[in-house]
């Protein structure tokens, strides 16, 4: 099997390192985001804006060595920014007509969409393990998410911007993926950061929601939101995106739903039940399975 990611070694463990990065920074990005209070647009805004200011020395620095940079592949990674907009207004939206739980159950529909924009336009051959484990870790995340899902089991105004969020989800893996081909993982990064913040200011101005006037608590949470999630969490992610394919990357990281559930017991008093450690251990299988087929694809 033949696939454009020629850098990827069978031992190279760097990727997956990377990717357990990812999941230990976003699923920290639910806590962070509850403990700050700031409205959505905001809190996106402070949270993808101060973490390009943090990274902006070492990202231009490394960008002009790499000069001159191919357009399209910034204009990729710009495209990957956007998207991150939508996926982020469409979420902090949904929760006010949906519960989170169900907000959260269909935002991580992302894995299908990219699954699917893989085999259609991409052409990558996704063979039987990586839908039976994406199946698998799809169903694992409905088990953990079940006891409040069916509660309100209709599907509602918020539940549809749940799902377009997914959509969203799935555009900002997959333009990274692109825009990795061609940029390092610094630079893809903080382009995207940079579109994003400029997309989330605009969609502040509009929802007019104060950007000042927060208790000092709000904005050790946002910077902390930034550093955790944004600077380590999807720079990670970045990174793995190069070596690895959107296809393998974004149902691993439904693997932050299990770490959230976990992180919720200590942090927010939020107990752990049966159905959540079925599901968890669903969820890590799937991703299993899904990495066995990337494993073996990688000694072909």
């Amino acid at each position: 099997m033949t696939r454009n990611h020629p850098q990827l070694a069978a031992t190279s463990v760097l990727p997956y390192i990377a990717l357990l990065l990812g999941i230990l920074g976003l699923g920290l990005s639910a806590i962070l985001t509850r403990w700050s209070g700031a409205p959505s647009a905001v809190s996106g805004f402070y949270r993808m804006g101060l973490a390009a200011l943090v990274m902006a020395l070492p990202a231009t620095l490394q960008l002009r060595r790499a000069a001159p940079l191919s357009r399209r592949h910034v204009l990729l990674a710009a495209l990957a920014g956007l998207f991150f907009v939508g996926d982020l207004t469409t979420w902090n939206t949904a929760l006010f007509f949906t519960s989170a739980t169900n907000a959260t159950l269909f935002g991580n529909t992302a894995p299908i969409w990219v699954g699917l924009v893989a085999l259609l336009l991409f052409k990558e051959k996704l063979g039987r393990a990586f839908w039976v484990g994406l199946g698998l870790a799809m169903l694992g995340a409905v088990v953990i998410l079940s006891a409040d899902f069916l509660k309100h089991p209709t599907l509602g105004f918020g539940d549809l911007l749940s799902m377009l969020t997914g959509v969203f989800y799935a555009g900002f893996f997959l333009f990274t993926q692109r825009a990795r081909e061609g940029l390092s993982s610094l630079g893809a990064w903080w382009i995207s950061a940079v579109a994003t913040t400029i997309g989330l200011l605009l969609v502040s101005l509009v929802l007019r929601q104060p950007l000042t006037g927060y208790a000092p608590a709000t904005y050790l949470n946002l910077l902390a939101l930034a550093l955790v999630t944004q600077v380590g969490g999807y720079l990670a992610i970045s990174y793995a995106l190069g070596p690895l394919p959107a296809s393998i990357v974004a149902p691993t990281m439904l693997g932050q739903v299990v770490l959230t559930a976990v992180l919720a017991i200590p942090f927010l008093g939020e107990p752990i039940t049966t159905s959540q450690i079925v599901g968890g251990v669903m969820v890590l299988g799937g991703i299993w399975l899904i990495h066995q087929r990337e494993a073996k694809d990688s000694r072909q």
